[in-house]
Parts: C-alpha cells; sequence; structure tokens
C-alpha cells in the first residue's frame, strides 16, 4: 500500500485552497508580536489596504528598536508555580509539566486561593 501526504496551502480567512504559485504569506507585527497568515492576492490586497492608513500615520521603527529591554532573566520556578499546576491538574485544566502557566489558570487559581 502506497501513502501519499498531499499539503494544501488554504487562505487563513476564507478558508479557499491556494494553488501553486497563488496566493502569499502576510508577514506584520502588532505590540511587539509578529504574525504570519497564507491569504488569496485578493485578501492580501484587502489587509494592505485596510492597514494602509494606520501606515500612512505611523513612523518606521528599526529592528533594533523593537529589543531594547536587553537580555531576558529566566524566571525561577516558585513554590506558588508548583502548588498551581497541581491545582490546574486537580481541577480539570488542561497544563503542561513544564513552561509558562498560562495567565487564565493562574488568575483562577489566584480567585480561589
Amino acid at each position: 500500500m502506497a501513502r501519499r501526504i498531499v499539503h494544501q496551502l488554504v487562505d487563513d480567512i476564507d478558508g479557499s485552497v491556494l494553488g501553486i504559485g497563488e496566493g502569499e504569506t502576510v508577514h506584520f507585527s502588532l505590540n511587539s508580536t509578529a504574525y504570519e497568515i497564507d491569504l488569496t492576492t485578493e485578501n492580501a490586497d484587502a489587509l494592505r489596504e485596510a492597514l494602509e492608513p494606520f501606515i500612512a500615520a505611523a513612523r518606521r521603527a528599526s529592528a533594533s528598536s523593537a529589543s531594547r529591554g536587553g537580555p531576558r532573566k529566566r524566571a525561577s520556578a516558585s513554590p506558588e508555580t508548583a502548588a498551581i499546576r497541581a491545582w490546574a491538574q486537580a481541577n480539570g485544566h488542561a497544563i503542561s509539566e513544564r513552561g509558562r502557566i498560562p495567565a487564565t489558570v493562574v488568575e483562577a487559581y489566584r480567585a480561589e486561593h
């Protein structure tokens, strides 16, 4: 038995399938968060048109200005972190054993404690 895996590029707004060479991936950032979205040519043009008044009024920022804060310090695990993870798992919240705890889970924990 043969297996064929097909990757399709789909417009993230309207769900239309993009053929080879059709559409584009648009990269943009807002509030220090970078995004990319796959769009048909028409939807990419619509996005650019919608952003045009804001871009025209804005000033261009250099890449270095986005990272002025210096190196980030790694957050140390606190006893509260372990308690939050234990509470989240006991209360049905899907949470990993490592990594950042979602703010919604932390807020729910603190609301009860």
